[in-house]
């Protein structure tokens, strides 16, 4: 994938803004009323999400947070991660991605919408419904943004 390489998805788009660094990379990402990414996880990245537009609804290794825009959250490297639209307009956030690898290849996804997670998959893993979140989990890291309460 290259600088301003646009990708349709069954959720949306994303544009890639960055992709020129050996350490991070940077996209542009919209979702669709009623739509949501797949339940996933990744072993060589960690992902920082700033909202834009939209309400979205973030499930950060079995916690659902709220996001507006302005608001931000950090994604451990290995946490199990969506994001979903269940309002009436598009999400748009920025995704920066931070680790040592990139491709689409890095995605273990746990459940999906669009039938793209399943026993076929080599790296399916168990969902967390099966495994739940210890209790002494840490929280998820959110940010407020631009003086709001």
């Amino acid at each position: 994938m290259t600088e301003g390489e646009f990708s349709e998805r069954p959720w949306g788009n994303y544009t890639v803004l960055s992709d020129d660094a050996s350490d991070h990379k940077v996209k542009r990402i919209v979702v669709h009323p009623g739509k949501r990414l797949s339940y996933q996880r990744h072993a060589k990245r960690a992902e920082h999400w700033f909202m834009v537009a939209g309400a979205a609804q973030v499930t950060l290794d079995g916690t659902v947070t709220e996001l507006t825009p302005g608001q931000a959250i950090d994604i451990p490297m290995g946490a199990a991660h969506r994001i979903a639209n269940q309002g009436v307009d598009d999400v748009v956030f920025i995704e920066v991605q931070h680790g040592s690898y990139f491709g689409e290849d890095d995605i273990v996804r746990l459940e999906d919408d669009f039938g793209r997670a399943g026993p076929e998959s080599p790296s399916k893993q168990p969902t967390p419904a099966n495994h739940p979140t210890p209790a002494n989990s840490p929280a998820p890291a959110i940010c407020g943004g631009g003086g709001q309460g």
